[in-house]
């Protein structure tokens, strides 16, 4: 712990997701004063299942109330913003577009003017998507290419992060961006994501569901590596505010198929005799994204902690626990 969270007056929105509730217990590790702005109560998520919401300052409002987030900022004189509520699931930004561009734009917008708004604020971290750079034939992504996002939930992220971009570079807001590709890690409990859905089947003896062909390049990347790319650029933004409207992809610059993923997490459960049972009926996803992260390598020291296969093996000994009552 370099000790620059002790005491600090942190905000985490969407800390009842993956990603937002391990980052609430690596900052109360760090000893930070954690705030989160929760719209649902989600009994089953890794913040509450885990118990840790006990030990951070909770207000129940929704991230678009401007008034709302002012008043959290005002009012627990908040130094750094961690924003990662998002409505985060392809499909469902397919069926319900207007929801997800009202939490996924408009809520982000509404926390970015906040942050302009109040003088004590510091550092804005914004949580974009490698989903932004839409369909590009070069790959790996690179933070220089364009945002090209076509459908729903790739539209909102990169309308998200050129609206970030946007704060830094008007009114000077010390705002920078993470792009990650796809997350997995035990507390994820929507089982239609390739990685929980596939442990639960491994765990019953069932075949695992994939929706698409099983071809499509995903960058994937275990939570806790997450979290510290969030951390780590907060950090490095209270160092270097040249960094404000910088974005910076993160991940293990090694391509996986989802069918190699699905083969690796069966391997990781012990089940390697189960065969995917693959339905082909995924729509409105490119078919391969990765990311280049030697930019957050170079420029902010950052490296994975956890390998896939480490990550994987965290996270069905998280699913294992909780199938037995014990998360």
């Amino acid at each position: 712990m370099s000790g620059f969270w002790r005491g600090r007056q942190t905000l985490v929105t969407g800390a009842t997701g993956l990603v937002g509730g391990w980052l609430a217990k690596q900052l109360i590790a760090d000893e930070a004063e954690v705030v989160c702005i929760v719209r649902d109560w989600v009994p089953q998520s890794n913040l509450v299942l885990s118990k840790l919401i006990d030990r951070v300052k909770v207000v129940r409002g929704d991230i678009r109330d401007r008034d709302l987030v002012e008043r959290v900022l005002g009012e627990y004189e908040v130094a750094t913003v961690l924003h990662l509520a998002a409505q985060a699931i392809v499909p469902i930004g397919n069926r319900n577009p207007l929801s997800t561009f009202e939490t996924n734009i408009r809520g982000t917008w509404t926390v970015l003017e906040a942050c302009r708004r109040s003088p004590l604020v510091k550092q804005v971290v914004i949580a974009s998507s490698d989903k932004a750079y839409g369909y590009h034939e070069q790959l790996p992504y690179t933070e220089s290419m364009s945002l090209r996002g076509r459908h729903p939930y790739d539209v909102s992220k990169a309308c998200a992060d050129l609206i970030a971009q946007a704060y830094a570079a008007t009114y000077g807001l010390p705002v920078a961006i993470t792009r990650c590709g796809n997350f997995y890690g035990g507390g994820d409990l929507n089982w239609n994501r390739i990685v929980p859905g596939t442990i639960r089947s491994a765990l019953r003896g069932e075949p695992p569901l994939v929706r698409s062909d099983g071809n499509s390049i995903r960058e994937f990347i275990y939570v806790e590596n997450a979290v510290s790319a969030y951390m780590t650029l907060a950090e490095a933004l209270a160092g270097k505010p040249n960094l404000a409207g910088e974005a910076f992809n993160f991940g293990h610059q090694r391509p996986w198929t989802v069918l190699e993923l699905v083969r690796e997490t069966l391997a990781a459960c012990g089940r390697d005799d189960l065969e995917p049972d693959i339905r082909a009926e995924a729509t409105n996803e490119i078919p391969h994204q990765y990311l280049d992260p030697s930019k957050a390598t170079r420029e902010l020291g950052w490296q994975p902690r956890f390998t896939l296969r480490q990550g994987l093996e965290q996270t069905v000994d998280w699913y294992r626990r909780f199938f037995a009552g014990q998360a």
